[in-house]
Order: C-alpha cells, then structure tokens, then sequence
C-alpha cells in the first residue's frame, strides 16, 4: 500500500498529501479492490470475487474483472467509466486515464481481451479491442480505437487506431495536446498537390486566352485549411 501510495506521487503533480490520496483517489481504490478480488478468484471463489468487484465498481465508477492481471505500479487517473475485461493482462508502471476500456470481441472463454506491456500510456476514451498486444513502452491517443498489435514504442491514434510515430523514448509522458494528426498530414499533401494541379491549369488558360470561369471551391478550400491549421 506504501509503495502504491508513493506511485500516485510519482505520476499525478496534483497529489498534494497522504490523506489526499488515501481517500480522494477512486483509481487507488479500484486497484485495491482488485487486488483482494483477484485473490479471491484465483482460490476459485468466483462468486465472492465478482461479488467485491462489484462493489468496488458501485464505489469507484471504475470496472476491473477479478480474473484480470496487473502488474506493479498501475495507475488509473481520474477513472470514471474505464472497463477491464477478465482476460485482460496489464504489465508494470502502466498509467491509464478515465473512459478507457481493454474489452473482448469474441464470445470465446480464452483469450479474448488486450494484453498490455510495461511503461504503456493509454490516454482518456480509448478502446483496445481484443486478444491484442500492446508493446512496452507504447503511447494510445485520447479517443482511439485499437484493434491490431501495437509494436513496442509506438504511438497510436485515430479511429481505427493507426501507427503514427515509432520507436519512442518510454517515458510516461502522453503529452495530449502534442499528438500527431494523420487525417491533417494526409489533406495538407492532397491540398497541396491539389494546387499545383490549379497553378498549371491556370497557366494553360492563361495562355490559351479562354474564358475561365469563376472558381467556387477555392474559398471552401480555404476553410478547410483553417479548420486543420494547414
């Protein structure tokens, strides 16, 4: 309890005292909960485990299967609405933010829920679906949607959630407002081809001395621009 006590500190600057975290932190007591529930089930007193959890979700908001694996140091910050299936495996220093769901896609009694490495950072609202892995060290973005294995170090966003940025320095450290945007890097190439295409063509009228009419998308392109900060 010590040691998860200090790994509040280490992970969440907002932590200001021991009582503080003794009794305002609902992803401490979710881990608590588990850790007897689990307990429980591995003794094969599945009633009284899924009993406790049950209870531990009522008082936490948050939702852990008494089957589910954590490693050391895991961290849930916030928490409300984040959902652990029973055959989910989670590795050491894990830090999950609220909303997040590692769920099942099969009606299969094995194997059906993620599989988590060490040092992973999974930001608020993301879904990891299936008997995925996620590699050590990996970074999900707030709101993504994972369905395929994560390499270690990665960082992964969108829906479906797509591999943006590789071989990371593990640290945990999401940095929300600094993630990559695919959907944006994708339209700022298409524009820009988009204008060259334009630049030709309007030399060519130029030259051929037609009458050119008025373009109308050029100012929904400019819009569009704006939107995505191209």
């Amino acid at each position: 309890m010590i040691k998860d006590i200090r790994n509040v500190f280490s992970k969440d600057p907002a932590a200001r005292s021991v009582a503080e975290v003794l009794f305002c932190y609902p992803g401490l007591h979710a881990l608590w909960f588990h850790r007897v529930a689990n307990w429980l089930w591995r003794h094969k007193l599945h009633f009284w485990a899924r009993w406790l959890s049950h209870g531990g979700r009522f008082c936490t908001g948050i939702e852990i299967h008494p089957g589910a694996k954590i490693g050391q140091r895991f961290f849930i910050d916030h928490g409300m609405g984040v959902v652990i299936g029973e055959t989910s495996e989670i590795g050491d220093d894990v830090l999950m933010y609220q909303g997040v769901v590692l769920g099942g896609t099969s009606l299969s009694k094995g194997k059906r829920h993620p599989t988590i490495g060490s040092n992973v950072v999974i930001g608020t609202g993301a879904v990891v679906l299936g008997g995925i892995t996620v590699g050590e060290g990996a970074k999900i973005g707030a709101g993504s949607v994972v369905t395929k294995d994560v390499p270690a170090g990665a960082t992964v966003v969108g829906i479906p959630g797509r591999v943006v940025e590789e071989s990371r320095q593990m640290v945990i450290d999401l940095e929300h407002g600094k993630l990559p945007d695919p959907v944006a890097d994708a339209l700022k190439v298409v524009l820009a081809e988009q204008q060259k295409l334009m630049d030709r063509l309007a030399q060519l009228e130029k030259n051929s001395e037609l009458k050119v009419p008025q373009d109308e998308l050029r100012g929904q392109i400019r819009e569009i621009m704006k939107e995505f900060n191209l």
